[in-house]
């Protein structure tokens, strides 16, 4: 009794359970994949996830592969004839390489997970940072939930030449087709041209959750560049980027965004490349602070002590130490730049017509708010969603990237 007390204080590991013998690693031995299972997964990615016991990945596994499935079936026709055309447009070859990428990764990654990762031993969970951050994120659902929005936002996007039923620019026979309330045909309507709302909204989609992004990772690497040279150096330079940091802070975006767009002709790059350079002062002044920490740290001083050059300094030991609030700030910041791209096209200042993006679609309806409710509706909707879905994830990785607010 005491010999089993003294154990329980300790914390010592109980031996592991009858009929799970220890491995040569200190391990419990792994149940081996038989053939029938091989075979299962084979036919159906996930269903011998299901039958081991792994209910959540081998149902996402088999959704996942039923609706590209599902998919790939009932747009066949579309496939075909996107193979026989030439040249190949961009955006359809696009889709159907992600397709493609799709299927053969859902199906040989329940594969290689059944009959190769899922045969190695049981080892204990690293503790770096990373991997307790992952797992702190995990724990957050809703952050997750926002994950899971966003991997759908982009995979649909990936798809929409695929998916969208109508081509989103043709018009219709405008006396029959105008302003058709959401049916089974036209499940978010048409507007006053007869062009299918719902096709509009996923073309959409593919601009303005390209222009967040591209825009963004413009913004973040501007910015961390110039905070970490402005942080480490320091001196003249930190002081002349700074001064041009506050200088370019007290212009009003919108304003300058909209000076600037209209001085040229409105096109795609040009709004990626205006976005993405106005955007970058707030993570170069996050990250000057975290690395004017970091340099006073022992490693970098030895890193200093053993003669290696500033550049390596910076890139190999400084950077890779700010990661995780410039993340934090390119997460919340995607959803905020999807809202400014929205309200320029809003004001006839983002992509040309007829290229469909939800800031232009608003615009188009707003004339017919009260007899045609259904054309800014869905777009806002869809703006929402994706705005908020962004914020989530944000939230959830600032809590799991801040070893104070881990429980």
């Amino acid at each position: 009794m005491r010999g089993t007390e003294t154990m329980e204080l300790v914390g010592a590991v109980p031996p592991p359970p009858t009929g799970a013998p220890p491995d040569a690693g200190g391990g419990t031995a792994v149940r081996p994949t038989t053939l029938p299972e091989l075979l299962l997964s084979a036919c159906l990615p996930g269903s011998a996830h299901m039958v081991r016991g792994a209910w959540a990945l081998g149902g996402a596994l088999a959704l996942t592969w039923g609706l590209l499935v599902a998919l790939t079936v009932l747009r066949w026709d579309r496939i075909t004839g996107m193979l026989s055309a030439r040249p190949l447009a961009l955006d359809e070859g696009l889709a159907l390489g992600g397709l493609a990428i799709l299927l053969s990764g859902v199906w040989g990654g329940a594969l290689y997970d059944l009959g190769v990762r899922s045969q190695r031993p049981p080892r204990a969970r690293g503790d770096s940072q990373w991997a307790m951050a992952a797992r702190q994120l995990q724990r957050n659902r809703m952050a997750m939930a926002g994950l899971g929005v966003i991997v759908a936002l982009y995979l649909l996007a990936l798809l929409t030449p695929l998916i969208a039923p109508f081509d989103p620019v043709v018009q219709g026979d405008i006396v029959a087709t105008r302003y058709l309330a959401p049916s089974g045909t036209h499940p978010m309507g048409t507007d006053r041209f007869g062009r299918d709302i719902f096709s509009r909204v996923l073309y959409g989609a593919r601009i303005s959750l390209s222009i967040g992004f591209i825009a963004m990772g413009i913004a973040v690497t501007l910015g961390t560049l110039l905070g970490a040279l402005s942080g480490y150096l320091g001196g003249l330079v930190d002081g002349a980027l700074m001064r041009f940091t506050d200088m370019m802070l007290s212009f009003p975006r919108l304003i300058l965004l909209i000076v600037i767009i209209a001085m040229f002709d409105a096109s795609i790059f040009l709004v990626v490349a205006v976005l993405g350079l106005t955007g970058w002062m707030g993570v170069a002044r996050i990250v000057r602070g975290e690395v004017l920490s970091i340099r006073e740290r022992e490693f970098v001083q030895a890193a200093v002590a053993l003669g290696m050059r500033e550049h390596r300094i910076i890139f190999r030991h400084v950077l890779p130490n700010v990661l995780a609030p410039v993340i934090v700030f390119a997460t919340l910041g995607i959803g905020s730049t999807i809202l400014v791209e929205a309200g320029l096209s809003f004001l006839g200042l983002g992509v040309p017509p007829p290229t469909p993006s939800w800031g232009s679609i608003i615009s188009e309806g707003r004339d017919s708010l009260l007899t045609a409710w259904w054309i800014s509706t869905f777009p806002g909707l869809a703006i929402v969603f994706t705005v908020v879905a962004f914020n989530l994830l944000g939230d959830g990785l600032r809590d799991a990237l801040d070893p104070r607010q881990r429980s």
